[in-house]
C-alpha cells in the first residue's frame, strides 16, 4: 500500500472504499489477539494517511480466520468480511474461466474475491459485470 499511495488516493477519490487486508499479510490464526490488533492498526494507520479515511472493514490474509480472529478484528473496532465467490483468478485463468467460475455462483450480497495483479482479470471484468447486471445484481460500495 505504501508503495503505490497515488494509486490508494485515486482509487479513493474515484469512490472506492479503501479497507484492511492486514499489514504484513501473516496467516491470522497464527497470530495472538495482541499482534492481530497491532498489525491492523498498522495497515489503517497507513490508509488513513492517505485517504483521510480510517478502515472499518477487515479480510483476514487468505480467507484464514477463526473466532479468535474475528474477537481480535472486533477488538480493533473493525467489522470482519469474507468473500462467498473466488474468482480463482490467481490461478492465470482465463478471462472466460473466470466468468464461468464466477456469474452461476453469485447470489444477493454474494462478496467477489479478485486480485489487482491477476492478468487475465481486467479483461474478464467487463462480461462479469454486465452478466450480472442482467441478472439484477449491480456492484457496490459499503462500509460499516
Amino acid at each position: 500500500m505504501y508503495k503505490f499511495p497515488e494509486s490508494v488516493k485515486a482509487r479513493h477519490y474515484a469512490g472506492h472504499s479503501i479497507q484492511n487486508h492486514s499489514n504484513t499479510h501473516k496467516h491470522y490464526p497464527k497470530l495472538s489477539r495482541d499482534e492481530i490488533i497491532k498489525d491492523l492498526n498498522a495497515c489503517n494507520d497507513k490508509i488513513e494517511k492517505v485517504t483521510g479515511v480510517r478502515p472499518t472493514l477487515a479480510r483476514p490474509p487468505y480467507g484464514d480466520y477463526d473466532n479468535a480472529v474475528i474477537e481480535a478484528v472486533n477488538a480493533a473496532k473493525m467489522t470482519s468480511v469474507q468473500w462467498d465467490v473466488a474468482s480463482l483468478d490467481w490461478k492465470d485463468l482465463t478471462a472466460s474461466e473466470m466468468y464461468h467460475k464466477v456469474v452461476p455462483k453469485v447470489r444477493h450480497g454474494s462478496i467477489i474475491l479478485f486480485h489487482n495483479a491477476s492478468k487475465h482479470t481486467p479483461e474478464a471484468l467487463p462480461a462479469l459485470i454486465d452478466s450480472l447486471h442482467m441478472y439484477g445484481y449491480h456492484p457496490a460500495t459499503f462500509d460499516v
